[in-house]
């Protein structure tokens, strides 16, 4: 049977588009300062997981809450799954937007809003590609279940907890709509690791605070240190007009509060498995302070972000630089920076993508290296490396659905970031955005082209029947 898949999708662009505004209007940020038994992962996911459920009862699905972790629902029969894994959690809006990040809008053919490319715009795309499929009453012999994650963007609590549910199976093959074309068949290893700093401050000029960065997967957009000791706000503003002027990639400002001053610089935000794309407001915060005669913690910790974390992309100056012939090199993202006076325990969080033939334990005792560095501690949750064979039936078949309807030769990739794609022992993730386009993702004035959104559904439908007819 011949099936015109970009016809199709022509047929549902409006239905399509008003869909994804409606969730699109979800804040759907991680919150545990409201997480209970009701909402593990705080109200707004919650209610974003409600939402699309709803709307796949009505579209026929017989769909499944799994206490407000996950969500999902399946089409067809057969003795074989094929999963497809998204998301609807976002992370943080941040500060620079030009717009609501909330409320969409179409400017120049561009669609902003947070999550409009990771994840609700691709997953809004790869939702039609099974309805088209649905409604045109298509001959399939495999299953399809599309599940529904709240918590791709921190710890991924959502899939634990989905897959030790016992009436959940891993399908048996699938792909994650939360990447690029033309597909993503290896992705490397992923931690987190927290450096702690310990003992009393000293010197004579005092550290009280030092805070940046909202998430370890996100490179910080700025960073605000509070501050006092033989500095007048003249000397200070001399100082930063001149920091200023030597990066002008960089905003900043200083406010006198009583004997201490309250610093602020401002970068740019990107995601954290490429920190080269963004500028890390709160490693140049720490480069500018680092010229002030601070001593104890306050000194270690200044000292550690501004010479070594500082534009350390590829852990070079922390001595884990390391580099496979197929995955690829490993890179750092310093994420979160949280120094408070008289603490006992303050803390700088990295974030770390590495590829096969490097590990944890062995990034772990290079981080104990470091001087200054009271400890060092894991995150609970990792990721290990990835990697499906090129001819594994599931990526040839995805790669000539994407030549057929692009035009272009397909190819294997391999990234730093992590998708549910990695859930699968044959799971990849495939698209939803093109070669070339602006990676927003994570950033202020997150968009999606979208004409690209209907490109990608059209691909999706004819990838999903391909693999299941």
């Amino acid at each position: 049977m011949t099936v015109d898949f970009k016809a199709e999708v022509e047929k549902r662009r409006e239905d399509l588009l008003a869909d994804l505004f409606s969730l699109l209007e979800i804040n759907s940020e991680r919150d545990d300062s409201l997480a209970d038994k009701e909402h593990p992962f705080g109200p707004g996911p919650v209610k974003a997981l409600e939402h699309f459920l709803a709307m796949a009862q009505k579209d026929g699905y017989k769909t499944r809450n799994i206490d407000n972790y996950v969500g999902d629902f399946e089409f067809g029969q057969g003795d074989e799954t094929l999963g497809i894994f998204a998301h609807l959690d976002v992370v943080p809006a941040g500060s620079g937007w030009d717009t609501d990040p909330y409320k969409p809008v179409i400017k120049d053919g561009k669609l902003y809003a947070r999550g409009s490319s990771d994840d609700k715009g691709p997953t809004l795309a790869a939702y039609y590609a099974l309805k088209i499929i649905k409604e045109l009453g298509l001959p399939t012999s495999k299953k399809v279940r599309f599940v529904l994650g709240t918590d791709e963007e921190s710890g991924w609590g959502d899939m634990d907890y989905y897959f030790a549910h016992p009436d959940v199976e891993k399908p048996d093959f699938g792909f994650a709509p939360d990447a690029e074309f033309p597909i993503i068949n290896g992705e490397k290893g992923n931690i987190t690791q927290y450096l702690h700093f310990s003992g009393q401050n000293a010197g004579p000029v005092v550290l009280h605070s030092f805070k940046g960065g909202l998430r370890d997967n996100m490179v910080p957009e700025s960073a605000q240190a509070i501050i006092s000791g033989q500095l007048s706000q003249a000397q200070l503003e001399a100082k930063l007009d001149d920091f200023l002027d030597a990066y002008p990639v960089l905003s900043g400002s200083i406010e006198a509060q009583g004997d201490r001053f309250v610093i602020e610089i401002v970068g740019k935000a990107a995601h954290g498995s490429t920190p080269e794309e963004g500028v890390n407001g709160a490693t140049f915060l720490a480069l500018f302070l680092n010229q002030f005669d601070f001593a104890g913690p306050a000194k270690a910790f200044i000292d550690l972000s501004a010479n070594v974390l500082h534009e350390d992309f590829d852990g070079q100056k922390l001595g884990l630089a390391y580099t496979d012939p197929k995955m690829g090199a490993l890179s750092m993202n310093a994420g979160i920076f949280d120094f408070e006076e008289g603490a006992n325990d303050n803390t700088i969080t990295l974030n770390f993508r590495y590829p096969q033939g490097t590990d944890t334990a062995t990034i772990k005792a290079g981080l104990e290296k470091l001087a200054g560095v009271a400890s060092v501690s894991l995150a609970d949750h990792e990721h290990l490396p990835h990697y499906v064979p090129m001819d594994d039936p599931l990526v040839k078949t995805l790669l000539s659905v994407y030549e057929k309807q692009t035009g272009l030769e397909g190819y294997e990739q391999v990234i730093g970031g992590g998708t549910f794609g990695r859930l699968l022992d044959r799971g990849v993730a495939f698209g939803a955005m093109f070669p070339d386009y602006v990676n927003t993702m994570h950033q202020a004035n997150e968009l999606v082209e979208v004409e690209d959104l209907f490109r990608a559904c059209a691909i999706y439908a004819e990838a999903i029947y391909e693999l299941i007819k």
